[in-house]
């Protein structure tokens, strides 16, 4: 019988602590959110619908494809912080780089300005990636289980706070500023965000490592071999890998809401109302999230999410059926994308506390490693969205997102009810 997560430890500084460098990275991602910020500004360079699903499934590979090289080694190393600050300040470095390249990108043109972007937006990308399998173990073993869906939920709501000033600031640039340099001052912004984020969490300390792990004495093949083992006879982590394939084919369209709401006749400068409409929604829904997580259990509040994951698909298709005069269709794109913040943030919270609830102590920088690894082929998915708004339409891409979330849900009532049976 494999062990069980029974971690009971929590501290008030450390809690608030984590959960600020969280407030502080949410505040930086939002700065650089893939389904706004990042989706214009591609859209602008280039005018072309794959880049633009790339931009989004580059800093989704980025951040799953190295967690199986980093659980690998954080499993056999006594400390798994060295790996966070080196992912951590890392990404804050090349934020910092993309905004110097945009700042003396004016004289530039503009295809070459797209790739140097491009190349920099991988890199950031893949150091991102490293921070991930350090993170979940670090705040497993400081955090309680019945706390960490509180934690994640003060993380959204710090972070979102924030988030609106950083939407009100990007209003500004982009109304006020050259687009180039408004998009520099963007990244700058989120870069400083970022340092911050990483300075109060290695602040935090971190709690020492109760076991080496049963990967630590072996190698790389067989670090993969128990990976091949835990997806097999772990029925529960089996199924969440399912259910993270299917919420990736229900996401694929989410770096096309932007598209579609410039089709529709919104300007550049209303990125940032939706941006701040985005973090609205997931400010509101924090107490919603952290109460269900923590009162009902992780698997029913990811099944509250999967009835959300219906909501924008749905919407999205309406906006192109009704016939709107342009101020209510900025307003009903504000609902929408407020709807898809509350569903990004539900998202979060559940697949954290999840993914922490069915990974024992000792092996979770193993499993991070194992399920984001396996979970990363459905990063690549926004470009398969790329491919039915170019072949077919863009209304293709929200259907097909709609039949994956509806797959999912039905899904997710199967774990509850094995789990409701005790089924392993």
């Amino acid at each position: 019988m494999r062990q069980r997560n029974t971690n009971t430890k929590t501290s008030g500084p450390v809690f608030w602590k984590i959960a600020g460098a969280g407030a502080a990275f949410q505040a930086g991602s939002s700065t650089v959110d893939t389904a706004t910020i990042i989706a214009s500004l591609v859209h602008q360079l280039t005018g072309n619908v794959f880049a633009v699903g790339a931009a989004s499934a580059i800093v989704r590979v980025g951040w799953l494809l190295p967690q199986i090289v980093v659980g690998f080694l954080a499993q056999r190393a006594r400390r798994r912080m060295p790996f966070y600050i080196f992912g951590a300040f890392g990404r804050a470095i090349f934020l910092a780089l993309i905004a110097a390249l945009l700042w003396f990108a004016t004289d530039l043109p503009l295809a070459m300005t797209a790739s140097a972007f491009f190349a920099l937006w991988t890199v950031y990308a893949f150091i991102s990636g490293v921070v991930a399998v350090p993170y979940n173990d670090i705040v497993g073993r400081s955090i309680a289980s019945q706390a960490r869906s509180r934690m994640l939920a003060w993380r959204f709501f710090g972070g979102g706070i924030l988030a609106l000033g950083v939407a009100a600031i990007i209003h500004q640039l982009l109304a006020g500023w050259p687009v180039l340099t408004a998009y520099a001052l963007i990244f700058a912004l989120a870069s400083v965000l970022m340092f911050v984020s990483s300075v109060c969490f290695v602040s935090a300390g971190e709690p020492p490592t109760s076991s080496r792990g049963v990967e630590s004495s072996g190698g790389f093949r067989d670090f993969l071999r128990a990976g091949w083992h835990t997806l097999r006879s772990d029925t529960r982590f089996r199924m969440f890998l399912y259910t993270q394939w299917l919420g990736g084919a229900a996401m694929m369209a989410l770096p096309f809401y932007v598209v579609a709401a410039s089709g529709l006749g919104l300007k550049p400068q209303n990125v940032a109302i939706l941006l701040g409409a985005q973090t609205v929604g997931s400010l509101a829904s924090n107490v919603m999230w952290g109460r269900i997580g923590d009162s009902y259990g992780k698997l029913q509040l990811l099944q509250a999410v999967g009835i959300v994951r219906l909501l924008p698909p749905v919407g999205a298709l309406a906006l192109f059926v009704l016939d709107l005069d342009a101020g209510v269709r900025v307003a009903a794109f504000a609902v929408l994308f407020g709807i898809i913040g509350v569903l990004i943030n539900g998202m979060t919270i559940g697949y954290l506390g999840y993914l922490m609830e069915i990974s024992p102590d000792d092996r979770r920088p193993a499993y991070s490693a194992y399920f984001n690894s396996l979970a990363s082929p459905a990063a690549l998915l926004p470009v398969a969205g790329a491919a039915f708004v170019q072949i077919i339409s863009i209304h293709a891409v929200f259907i097909a997102a709609l039949l994956a979330a509806v797959v999912q849900l039905m899904l997710l009532h199967r774990m509850a009810q094995m789990e409701a049976t005790g089924a392993d």
